[in-house]
């Protein structure tokens, strides 16, 4: 039997023939991708350090420490494990934002406070401890700095005559400057004590208009005067023993005055004494020192006694 060319071609070009072929190369196809899944095509070394490298960037809480490694030989139990800490990611975070929700709490109660039990609190700190508590953090510096907190601070340590003051620069300020008075008081009488004429000249403000008047009554004007007045009063050979006693200051801007109440030897009866001072180059200065007798008792006995 003769076959022709036109025989052969329409043979491998009829519909039976081309549905052979492509049910025959999709089989070959289907059995190369199982033996490739079976049998894994190896890398090299190079290759896999290269890819270990790789990193993608995670926001997540669990065990990556925020990356997740791209590495052609990372197992599917690896990841079984991150999708397994998922659990525990989400009560990792829900334990610390308990602990920031505590921590910004924590912080934020004084400013929860009402502001008369804050300034209750702060009551029971000195004059120091509530200085060191304004320099910890800046919500303890606003706690500290409140003016009502000085306010209750200065009644406490020095008097309550003054509640109706309002002090230019606030409490504060007021109360630094008061206490800075009644140090430089406190030195005048310790000056007395040691009998130091050269303090007490360092203590005076040499001008012309400064006046002491000692118990005896008489007055003395002038620097040179009322330091010859001192050296006289030092110049006694008995001792003085003293205690002053209701310190009252009133602080202005450049000006202050402290009145009190003096007992010598606490047998006779005490003296009234005035004590002015003025600022100048950063510091208190005395210009004024009156001290009088009260009438009770010996009065000659106690000008005796007097300076």
């Amino acid at each position: 039997m003769e076959i022709t060319t036109s025989t052969l071609t329409f043979a491998f070009f009829s519909q039976p023939f081309l549905l052979a072929s492509s049910l025959t190369i999709l089989s070959l196809l289907l059995a190369l991708l199982a033996i490739r899944s079976k049998f894994p095509k190896s890398h090299p070394s190079s290759s896999r350090a290269t890819s270990s490298k790789r990193t993608k960037t995670c926001n997540c809480c669990c065990s990556c420490n925020g990356s997740i490694e791209n590495s052609d030989s990372s197992s599917v139990a690896s990841i079984t494990g991150h999708l397994n800490g998922v659990a525990s990611a989400v009560d990792m975070v829900a334990a610390v934002s308990d602990k920031v929700a505590e921590r910004q709490t924590g912080a934020s109660m004084m400013e929860q406070l009402v502001p008369e039990i804050t300034t209750h609190a702060l009551s029971y700190l000195d004059y120091p401890s509530l200085c060191r508590l304004s320099m910890t953090n800046s919500l303890m510096r606003k706690a500290a700095n409140d003016d009502n907190a000085w306010k209750a601070l200065y009644h406490k340590d020095f008097t309550l005559e003054q509640d109706t003051v309002t002090p230019v620069n606030g409490w504060k300020a007021y109360y630094a400057a008061t206490r800075a008075i009644v140090n430089a008081n406190t030195e005048f009488y310790n000056i007395i004590k040691e009998r130091a004429l050269p303090a007490m000249r360092r203590l005076w403000l040499n001008a012309d208009y400064v006046k002491c008047i000692h118990a005896s009554g008489e007055l003395f004007s002038g620097y040179n005067a009322v330091m010859q007045s001192w050296q006289l009063a030092f110049n006694w050979d008995q001792g003085l023993d003293f205690q002053v006693r209701d310190v009252r200051a009133r602080v202005l801007t450049d000006m202050a005055w402290v009145t009190m109440k003096t007992y010598v030897h606490m047998d006779t009866g005490p003296f009234t004494v005035t004590n002015v001072f003025e600022f100048h180059n950063g510091r208190w200065y005395m210009v004024h020192h009156h001290n009088s007798v009260m009438l009770d008792g010996d009065v000659d006995q106690q000008i005796l006694h007097a300076f």
